[in-house]
């Protein structure tokens, strides 16, 4: 991949992992920890209200993310060496398979009431993709970087 197309793909990829950093850092110090202050009688439609809006948020951005991944894996653009692209997608596979596996099942139990246990578990395990998705933001930069 070069040219028009390569920039493209990489500034998309800059904008999703960026976006995704924001928000995951945000989910992290701000709306997690405030999670524990919602009325345990409230809580349930809280959280199936939270389930649903930040999938209307991370949903794009970790489509896009995820697209511009594999694309710049199989069709790399000249400058971006292997090992940084093997590196995003790994750390890629790693958030999703986080979110996937982990998270998701975790506000599922958490959408049939508050456990303060499941939501400290959730606090604990979301630094798995807090850090990820920074090193994402790190290596989208770094490959813009790189390509331009």
């Amino acid at each position: 991949m070069s040219g028009s197309i390569a920039e493209a793909v990489l500034i998309a990829q800059v904008l999703a992992s960026v976006g995704m950093f924001g928000v995951i850092w945000t989910i992290q110090l701000v709306h997690y920890p405030l999670m524990a202050n919602i009325p345990p009688t409230a809580f349930v439609d809280y959280e199936r209200q939270h389930t649903k809006v930040i999938t209307l948020i991370v949903g794009p951005l970790m489509a896009v993310e995820g697209i511009c991944v594999l694309a710049v894996f199989f069709a790399r653009p000249s400058g971006i060496s292997f090992w940084l692209a093997l590196t995003g997608g790994i750390v890629e596979a790693l958030a999703i398979g986080t979110t996937a596996f982990v998270s998701a099942p975790l506000h599922g139990r958490l959408e049939k009431g508050y456990d303060a246990a499941l939501l400290s578990r959730l606090i604990r395990t979301n630094w798995i993709r807090t850090v990820a998705w920074t090193t994402r933001g790190f290596i989208a930069v770094a490959m813009l970087v790189l390509f331009l």
